[in-house]
C-alpha cells in the first residue's frame, strides 16, 4: 500500500510528469494504489550524479503542481561525492566514497532535501 512502482529511467529518463502521468494511469488500471517513488540516479540522471539535484527540482515541481501520487524519492548519497574503484591496496580507499555509483555528498544532499521539505511543507500538509 506505501509504493508500487519506482521509476528510475532506463535508456532515458522517466521522471517528467508525462511520465508519471502514464505511470498512475497504468497503475489505476491494474486497481493499484496510486503511490510513485522517483529515482533522481541513474537513468534519470543519465549516470551523472551531479544531475540528481535537476531531477528532484523537477519532482518538487510537480508535487507543489498538485501531483498526488509521487510518495517519495530517493537519491545516491554518501558522506563524500563521486565513486572510486576498489584498489588492489585496501589502504588507499578513500573513506565515505562510493565504490559502486557515484553520489552526491552528504551536505548536498541535506541541502537539497531541506529546501524540497521548505517548499513542499504547506503542499504536504493538505494531501
Amino acid at each position: 500500500p506505501h509504493c508500487h512502482v519506482i521509476l528510475r529511467g532506463g535508456k532515458e529518463p522517466n521522471y517528467e510528469a508525462a511520465f508519471v502521468a502514464g505511470c498512475e494511469q497504468e497503475l489505476r488500471k491494474a486497481a493499484i494504489a496510486e503511490n510513485i517513488m522517483i529515482d533522481c540516479s541513474h537513468g534519470n540522471s543519465r549516470k551523472q550524479y551531479e544531475k540528481q539535484l535537476n531531477v528532484l527540482q523537477d519532482v518538487t515541481a510537480q508535487i507543489e503542481a498538485g501531483n498526488q501520487s509521487i510518495i517519495g524519492v530517493m537519491l545516491e548519497s554518501n558522506i563524500n561525492a563521486g565513486n572510486q574503484p576498489i584498489p588492489d591496496d585496501l589502504e588507499e580507499i578513500r573513506y565515505g566514497v562510493s565504490i559502486t555509483d557515484a553520489c552526491i555528498d552528504w551536505e548536498t544532499t541535506e541541502t537539497a532535501l531541506l529546501s524540497m521539505a521548505d517548499k513542499l511543507r504547506d503542499v504536504l500538509k493538505n494531501r
